[in-house]
């Protein structure tokens, strides 16, 4: 009787030891916000903000403004190279790029491009270059906005993109089966493998991203195949945006910034 209850004992420590304690946020400040959507901050702390279609720059000093009428809603922005900063209007098939005071540098229509071209996924490369996925023929490719030149490196995807992000040098997607792959610039696609559903995703790096489903934040660690809740205060909110260590959480009333440590 007492070995049946040591083991016990032990088999049930056995399972709390083996659970992945969750990873708790430290609050750092908070933001009141009206907007309809945050789009994140660049390395000199201006934050990003899409509100009736107006895209906003603000710091502590100034707010600057860009608004295009003409061309519908933005789809996408790509704030990698805040120097450089790519706005999609996919209903028109067109990018805009502007320069850190919001001037308008360049308008790239792709309806106009000597390749067909329709546009469906949007991000700043290396070398003068732009990701674009061709939904013509579903294939991933690069257009050099100096030379104005397109050329695809990827084999055509398999399944439509549900969700992608991409930095210089890779494009990673998730599409609608929750398959997610990256592809580099010479064109080589991997399968990263079945990720679980979510509401909203942030790609952290090719092994490691945070995804919320129900409010629930989890960051997800496929070199460790490990799973860890992010506690945080808010019980409801909009989206999150990751970078460099800051998870900000995107409410009904303002943005939280929390410090979160992720090795």
């Amino acid at each position: 009787m007492k070995k049946l209850v040591l083991l016990l004992f032990i088999a049930s420590f056995s399972v709390v030891f083996s659970q992945k304690q969750k990873l708790t946020a430290v609050k750092m400040d908070s933001i009141r916000f009206d907007g309809d959507a945050f789009l994140g901050y660049d390395s000199f702390s201006f934050y990003y903000t899409i509100k009736n279609n107006i895209f906003s720059k603000i710091g502590t000093r100034e707010t600057l403004e860009y608004k295009n009428i003409s061309l519908g809603k933005i789809t996408k922005v790509d704030l990698k190279n805040p120097l450089k900063i790519v706005l999609f209007y996919e209903n028109f098939n067109t990018v805009v790029t502007l320069d850190n005071q919001l001037n308008e540098t360049q308008k790239i229509n792709f309806s106009e491009n000597p390749i067909p071209i329709l546009a469906t996924a949007i991000g700043i490369a290396s070398q003068n270059q732009l990701w674009v996925y061709n939904s013509m023929n579903q294939q991933l490719g690069f257009f050099d906005y100096l030379s104005q030149e397109y050329k695809t490196v990827s084999i055509p995807f398999t399944e439509s993109i549900k969700n992608y992000s991409s930095d210089f040098n890779i494009f990673q997607w998730v599409d609608i089966k929750n398959n997610w792959y990256t592809c580099d610039i010479f064109g080589k696609i991997k399968s990263k493998g079945n990720i679980p559903d979510f509401d909203w995703i942030e790609i952290i790096n090719e092994n490691q991203f945070i995804y919320s489903k129900d409010a629930v934040l989890t960051l997800y660690d496929l070199e460790k195949g490990e799973k860890t809740q992010i506690e945080i205060s808010e019980k409801t909110f909009k989206k999150f945006y990751y970078k460099d260590q800051i998870l900000s959480i995107f409410t009904a009333t303002g943005i939280t910034n929390y410090k979160i440590t992720i090795s």
